[in-house]
């Protein structure tokens, strides 16, 4: 069975590619310093949530409730038992003041934690809130228990999101009476700086709670990326396959466990920030990549076979960036900018971590 991807997930097959503007080559260290602390907005500043509650206020549940504070949303915690509840509020707490003391964060963001409200139960933590975050252990049994909780007590209209990392969201929306204003929505720890985060609509997801989910995570400064509902969606998915690929490296003694971390960070790994697999499969050439999986595949077995679809555009003469398309199009002045773009992106970033190291 296929995977169900959101509908408006699906592209064009000519869709062009994404060159990210080049707004001047600033110091890179400057530019961090920027970019690096969390985004601090008065209470009242988003029209929507006002309210929300987070459930579970384990590592990814403190840190979204910071992020959440920091924007002006007034967020009710909740853990296990009321008093698991007051201790994941202490660690909050001081997880804030550490990130004031390293210039992170607001100061003013150490005030707003010390007035948050805390509940002694899930029911009402939720009654009265727009958005519900569920975040407790990775066990379908265990999510399924507490978001009937949530719908039971939450008002009609509230939306609820589960923090799942691989539970597939429609499993989930099936035991719920209400799935139109359920979805995934999956971060990354360290939820305050990673910016992607997954948006992961089921089978019967309002479309509008989905536009509504992303436009809140927008305003906050984040990268909301709508998926499909499959096992590991896609960021796990081949976060997995890549840690299954390094792990052999290790077992067949190719490498030390640190020498493999070194080629990851410092060889393809240095290219992610800017671009991702497919448009850096675009650039290298899908005709060298078609080749390479042969070799792989006659020295590593047929998990390495060439995806039929890589082979289809290589048949076909679409070869990336060299002769315009590829899984992406792009114009002859779109490669010359985005090769360009490239190597200034590169640089800087060489900069940046020659200085933080």
């Amino acid at each position: 069975m296929g995977v169900r991807l959101a509908p408006h997930f699906i592209r064009d097959s000519r869709a062009r590619s994404a060159i990210m503007p080049w707004n001047g080559l600033r110091s890179a260290t400057a530019l961090f310093k920027e970019l690096s602390m969390l985004k601090m907005l008065p209470f009242g500043t988003l029209a929507w949530p006002r309210r929300a509650a987070i459930i579970g206020a384990g590592t990814m549940g403190l840190g979204v409730a910071e992020c959440w504070i920091a924007a002006g949303v007034a967020v009710t915690l909740i853990d296990a038992a009321p008093e698991q509840t007051r201790l994941a509020w202490a660690r909050l707490a001081e997880r804030v003041q550490q990130h004031a003391e390293a210039g992170l964060v607001d100061p003013a963001l150490n005030a707003r934690v010390a007035s948050m409200p805390l509940a002694d139960d899930s029911a009402s933590a939720v009654n009265d809130v727009d958005l519900v975050f569920e975040a407790v252990f990775e066990r379908i049994e265990v999510k399924r228990s507490v978001l009937d909780t949530i719908e039971a007590a939450a008002r009609p209209t509230t939306l609820i999101a589960s923090n799942t990392s691989s539970l597939p969201i429609d499993d989930l929306a099936s035991q719920l009476r209400h799935p139109q204003r359920f979805l995934g929505m999956h971060w990354f720890n360290p939820p305050e700086w990673t910016p992607g985060i997954e948006l992961i609509p089921a089978q019967v997801t309002d479309p509008q709670a989905v536009a509504q989910a992303r436009s809140f995570l927008q305003a906050i400064g984040k990268r909301p990326i709508v998926v499909g509902s499959g096992p590991g969606f896609v960021a796990n998915r081949i976060q997995m396959a890549l840690f299954r690929e390094a792990l052999a490296c290790v077992e067949e003694g190719l490498a030390s466990p640190e020498a493999v971390d070194e080629v990851v960070r410092s060889c393809f790994g240095f290219r992610l920030p800017f671009f991702g697999p497919l448009q850096i499969a675009d650039m290298a050439g899908l005709d060298v990549y078609r080749d390479v999986f042969g070799i792989l595949e006659r020295g590593l077995g047929a998990r390495f076979h060439v995806p039929a679809s890589l082979e289809a555009q290589v048949e076909q003469g679409h070869y990336g960036t060299k002769t315009g398309s590829g899984f992406f199009h792009y114009t002859a002045e779109e490669c010359e900018q985005l090769l360009i773009a490239r190597d200034r992106y590169y640089a800087a970033l060489s900069e940046l971590l020659a200085q933080l190291r």
